[in-house]
């Protein structure tokens, strides 16, 4: 598959050659494409070529991805194919790239899959974080139910402390003298107890 920029200024002469494979697996039972290598032409001599790496999809999709790039910020899924050529002086970069080499039907692409796997760093992050907030929560509603669980045991344990009850209109002549057998002695009015649980 080549993509020629045709009379676009200074990149009359550019032409990027995908050469796309394909192969059956019996594992999934269906044929799948990949993206084997990647070439770079300029005046008809190839200037870069780079080896693709985790770009394929079954032959009926397409493969879609919001960064195909030869640079480490974007993961490199364009590797130089080797050490002594040019390839390394060239940073080659697809911005939302989405390639079918099969199967197509009235020009448009297919189901996308996509490169996002369900790994990345921030679905992880996603995951870790919600585990963190479940383990919080449900400690804080163990410590509710056990919080219950003792009020109930102290209700039941608890001792009780008697006070009598004091009337404000009383508090001058609270105490009366008695006589019996030659001995004083104070008797208190209205004694009414109450129960308190502690």
């Amino acid at each position: 598959l080549s993509l020629k920029f045709g009379d676009v200024g200074n990149l009359k002469g550019l032409v990027i050659r995908f050469l796309l494979t394909t192969s059956y697996y019996q594992l999934s039972v269906q044929n799948w494409f990949s993206l084997h290598k990647l070439q770079l032409l300029y005046n008809h001599s190839i200037q870069a070529m780079f080896n693709a790496t985790r770009i394929y999809a079954p032959a009926s999709y397409s493969y879609h991805c919001e960064h195909v790039s030869s640079l480490q910020r974007y993961d490199a899924l364009l590797i130089p194919s080797s050490a002594n050529d040019l390839s390394k002086l060239w940073e080659v970069t697809f911005t939302d790239f989405q390639i079918q080499g099969f199967n197509i039907q009235e020009g448009h692409f297919a189901y996308a899959k996509d490169c996002a796997t369900f790994c990345s760093p921030a679905i992880l992050m996603g995951l870790v974080m919600s585990l963190i907030l479940l383990l919080v929560l449900a400690y804080a509603l163990h410590m509710l139910i056990h919080l219950k669980s003792l009020d109930r045991h102290y209700e039941c344990k608890a001792s009780s402390a008697y006070f009598a009850q004091m009337k404000d209109n009383d508090m001058g002549d609270e105490k009366e003298p008695l006589r019996s057998s030659g001995n004083e002695s104070d008797e208190l009015r209205n004694q009414q107890f109450y129960k308190i649980y502690i």
